[in-house]
């Protein structure tokens, strides 16, 4: 009781007042400012709501709004509904979140193929997920990469399964029983509580699984080692598994959109089926937001990243009369570099042209500001003080080994602990190939540039520690 009322208080102190009205007309900094007052008799609502199994009926009115995709604008299946719902609602629901996150993780019931709704995962942890099959593309073998994409995966799952599998994740039968439930199926996109219980409804989906399984969300590619029968044969093995599971929990494949990557040299390109229907093979695939190609050469993506956001910069120039920095600035930061940089430690540039490419955005950006179009580079970025594009991946390299470091949610690295004075005695390694094809990959960039590093920048958990040695490091021109 006493802890549920901390929470509850804290997450009122910490509402963002910046954000719009939810959709009874209170305003989050009147929330916010009443936080004392107010958490004692929310937090009886709350428990009322849980023991009951029922929401105030005030409480299940939400601003729904259309959110289009991709496709074709004035097609309605193009459009997913966001829901904005109430923020007391909200707090229910993020306190049901923390109870069923807690629950799962003592009871190790969190499959490590989740990037998904899972704390210290991201999209960049799925995305190096990759380094298992480049290994085994730089020994010389042959790969095969399934990736899967669900029918409306969050609009048609069953909330009767859904309730059986939590009754079978251990869940107590007052947190998941309720009086209201009109709907038979789908999550709406917006409630916290979604994400997670999607998450729980697939979780089930890799038992028996044979070859590699990486999930994001929704997103699920499958791959392994295809340059023998055995390997062939597990694949499609691991498909009719996933067929079978996708029909007892009532769930599709889109089967138009699951495609086929080959990787490897000598690939005999094997065909494969799901169900009834054959995939097609493909010589480049977006993984979220990201294109792989078969080469694994991320030229392609970044033409494509410096494109839109070259798009989106003359966007800015023709829409906003003012030059001044102190607008220029923080539209470039706001809407351009976002672009050039997500997700940029998987697909960093490997040749000094993509390097340019994407170099020259930020270059057209500073030159629009006023008094500094006829100045050199060098120059505008000593005026304006922000790193180039290249020092900037550098310094997101170290961070995010940092943060995947401490958190320990993915074996990606090896240490070996050294007794020698010189250096910071705890150096990482990686693993030697003879092909050149990770050669700029993630895991071997980071390693070297760990290796670098001072002790204290590297055994301190604090990252503002590491961030001061990287101005440092970055100031010395490395």
């Amino acid at each position: 009781m006493r802890d549920n009322k901390r929470k509850v208080r804290e997450y009122l102190r910490k509402l963002d007042i910046h954000k719009s009205m939810s959709p009874d007309g209170m305003h989050q900094k009147v929330l916010r400012e009443l936080a004392d007052v107010t958490t004692r008799p929310l937090l009886i609502i709350f428990e009322q709501s849980w023991q009951l199994g029922e929401v105030p009926e005030n409480w299940r009115k939400a601003n729904v709004t259309p959110s289009f995709k991709k496709g074709k604008k004035e097609e309605p299946g193009n459009y997913k509904l966001v829901t904005l719902t109430l923020i007391p609602g909200k707090m229910t629901e993020q306190l049901i979140l923390e109870t069923i996150s807690s629950h799962l993780k003592d009871k190790k019931m969190i499959w490590s193929s989740q990037h998904g709704f899972t704390q210290g995962r991201s999209c960049l942890t799925n995305l190096v997920t990759y380094d298992e099959m480049t290994g085994l593309v730089e020994e010389g073998r042959a790969v095969d990469i399934v990736f899967l994409d669900f029918s409306k995966a969050f609009d048609t799952f069953f909330h009767k399964i859904l309730i059986d599998k939590l009754m079978e994740n251990g869940l107590h039968d007052q947190t998941v029983r309720s009086s209201w439930r009109p709907l038979t199926s789908s999550v709406h996109h917006g409630p916290i509580l979604g994400p997670v219980l999607f998450y729980i409804f697939i979780n089930d989906m890799e038992d028996g699984a044979e070859c590699t399984l990486s999930k994001f969300a929704d997103d699920t590619k499958r791959g392994g080692a295809a340059d023998t029968s055995e390997g062939h044969v597990a694949v499609q093995r691991d498909l009719d598994r996933l067929e079978k599971w996708a029909d007892m929990n009532l769930m599709k494949f889109n089967k138009e959109k699951c495609r086929v990557l080959h990787l490897g040299r000598n690939n005999p390109m094997h065909q494969y089926v799901l169900g009834a229907t054959q995939l097609e093979s493909s010589f480049a695939e977006k993984d979220l937001g990201v294109l792989v190609d078969t080469k694994l050469n991320m030229s392609h993506q970044c033409a494509l990243v410096a494109k839109k956001a070259n798009g989106i910069l003359g966007c800015t120039r023709r829409s906003v009369a003012s030059r001044s920095r102190e607008v220029k600035l923080p539209l470039y930061s706001a809407l351009v570099r976002p672009h050039l940089e997500y997700r940029v430690q998987f697909w960093a540039p490997q040749c000094k042209r993509d390097v340019d490419i994407l170099e020259r955005v930020q270059q057209r950006a500073t030159k629009m500001i006023k008094g500094l179009k006829h100045v050199s580079y060098e120059e505008r970025l000593r005026e304006l003080q922000p790193f180039t594009l290249e020092k900037r991946r550098f310094r997101g390299d170290l961070i995010n080994v940092h943060k995947v470091q401490r958190r320990q949610s993915q074996a990606l690295f090896s240490v070996v602990p050294s007794d020698r004075t010189r250096g910071n005695g705890h150096k990482l390694k990686h693993r030697r190939f003879p092909l050149n094809i990770r050669k700029y990959f993630f895991i071997v960039r980071v390693t070297e540039y760990c290796n670098r590093l001072p002790r204290e920048a590297v055994e301190s958990p604090s990252l503002e520690i590491l961030k001061g040695h990287l101005y440092l490091v970055l100031g010395n021109q490395l």
